[in-house]
């Protein structure tokens, strides 16, 4: 797991957490691309497959779909949600959950009440795969209840 300069753990931002202080946007990006370096590294280092052995999430990602993935959308540039302290969603972005199969998760496009992220999940979504299927994730759009729509994303088999 990489640490961040300040000394705690690096978390990728899964859409449930505070909001990012414009101030820190610079630091997160640069802890956001170690994170990535780090990952693909883990990847080269037990990815003993043919190819390219950084294409496919690593064992430890599998394991742990929703922090690989909320780190694959981070890296592509992709906005995060955000909910303020008493857990009331304050931005638009994508939000990050466990899928209902195990090495799954599930992204889906939130905002606050009001904001119109209905009206733009279908192309935010969309918006979401190059940067999965870059870091070695397969991702396909659903309808949910209410005709909500969502990614259900897996990892790429070898």
């Amino acid at each position: 797991m990489q640490t961040t300069s300040g000394g705690g753990t690096f978390e990728a931002a899964t859409g449930d957490g505070p909001p990012l202080p414009a101030a820190e946007a610079e630091q997160r990006s640069r802890e956001v691309r170690a994170a990535r370096d780090g990952l693909l590294q883990i990847r080269r280092l037990t990815n003993g497959r043919g190819g390219d052995p950084s294409a496919v999430p690593a064992d430890w990602e599998r394991g742990r779909p929703v922090r690989a993935v909320a780190l694959a959308l981070e890296c592509g540039g992709i906005t995060p949600s955000s909910v303020d302290a008493t857990g009331a969603r304050v931005a638009t972005g994508y939000r990050v959950r466990e899928g209902d199969r195990p090495t799954t998760a599930v992204v889906e496009w939130l905002g606050p009440p009001g904001s119109g992220a209905a009206q733009e999940e279908a192309e935010a979504l969309a918006a979401c795969v190059p940067a999965l299927v870059r870091l070695g994730w397969e991702a396909l759009l659903y309808r949910g209840p209410r005709g909500r729509r969502y990614l259900e994303v897996e990892p790429m088999t070898p």
